[in-house]
């Protein structure tokens, strides 16, 4: 291979939701709430959540697996393994290692990537960085979240909004021509700013108060500032290509809430037939939406090879990035 032309092709895709679905109804008997009062803010349905003792490495090794599975290939043929999760079995070891050994992967290199509801993107933009570099092959990457862990379930204006679940895409170092009709990774942006953090963060950690922690947010604040830090990373991406939104051929946003996925979209100027939309299934579920997204598309014949796809997301910190990948 010539490493100067070495592209991250996505070879294949899986995903794990577990199996109770928490509905709107069932919810607003637990809090203060109702379906038409979610729906109207978040267009958020159900959401699934974890079973007692089902944990975060559990549903990501299923959803790597439907990966592998996909790409017809096996733990062997794998190198790299991050997993972007805010929700680890452990404080130590990472997550990504309980995946890497479930799996039967005995070598390789298998590492957590913390960026809350970005991770998957950044993971992405990682594990790019590695295969382009030549010094791997094979990457799995992995979004799996437990979140229903880290709600305060008396908190309407946050439990409503999140869901487990997980999803992961299989990436191949293979030989490009360094073209924009390349299949792969094309292009990927990043950012961050921890001036942020009290707008959306976990109220806990071992370095701090020794717990875990509830999630918190200031809604209002989140969705001011989503727009518009998703919009300048996306356009930093596409005029890193020297293409325009019309020419993105599906937008796989975060599944954050659907008029932040809405508002982003028309700020954009990127038809709504162009957007794939799961929140209204799956909830928030932080690193884990986007690969839930892509696998929910390519299995409904959507997204098909040569598809230009665009990825966004925006997490705590706050954390924001995009990636375009040619399928």
């Amino acid at each position: 291979m010539h490493l100067a032309n070495l592209r991250s092709v996505v070879r294949g895709c899986g995903a794990y939701l577990p199996e109770r679905v928490l509905s709107n109804d069932e919810l607003s008997r637990m809090v203060d709430t109702s379906d038409d009062w979610i729906v109207k803010r978040t267009g958020i349905h159900q959401r699934h959540i974890a079973a007692e003792g089902e944990t975060t490495s559990q549903l990501g090794t299923k959803a790597a697996q439907a990966a592998l599975n996909a790409a017809g290939l096996t733990g062997s043929d794998i190198d790299l393994i991050i997993c972007a999760t805010s929700t680890p079995d452990y404080t130590f070891p990472a997550t990504a290692t309980q995946i890497q050994h479930a799996l039967g992967i005995d070598h390789g290199v298998a590492f957590d990537l913390q960026a809350v509801c970005s991770g998957f993107v950044f993971a992405v933009a990682t594990a790019d960085k590695f295969l382009n570099s030549g010094s791997h092959k094979r990457a799995l990457v992995i979004g799996a979240e437990t979140f229903s862990r880290i709600l305060d379930w008396e908190d309407r204006g946050t439990c409503v909004l999140f869901g487990d679940g997980a999803g992961a895409i299989v990436l191949e170092a293979q030989n490009g021509t360094q073209s924009i009709m390349d299949r792969g990774v094309l292009t990927s942006h990043l950012r961050s700013d921890g001036q942020h953090r009290s707008k959306l963060f976990v109220d806990g950690g071992p370095g701090s108060t020794r717990t875990v922690g509830h999630l918190r947010m200031e809604g209002r604040e989140v969705f001011r500032f989503a727009v518009g830090m998703i919009t300048d990373v996306i356009e930093d991406a596409l005029n890193a290509l020297g293409i325009s939104a019309s020419d993105i051929d599906w937008f796989v946003p975060h599944q954050a809430n659907r008029r932040i996925i809405d508002a982003s979209a028309q700020k954009l100027g990127i038809a709504p037939e162009k957007v794939v939309v799961t929140v209204d299934r799956h909830g928030n579920t932080s690193a884990a939406s986007i690969p839930l997204a892509l696998s929910v598309a390519v299995a409904d014949g959507r997204i098909r090879e040569g598809d230009l796809v665009l990825i966004e997301s925006l997490g705590g910190g706050f954390t924001w990035g995009s990636a375009v990948i040619r399928w």
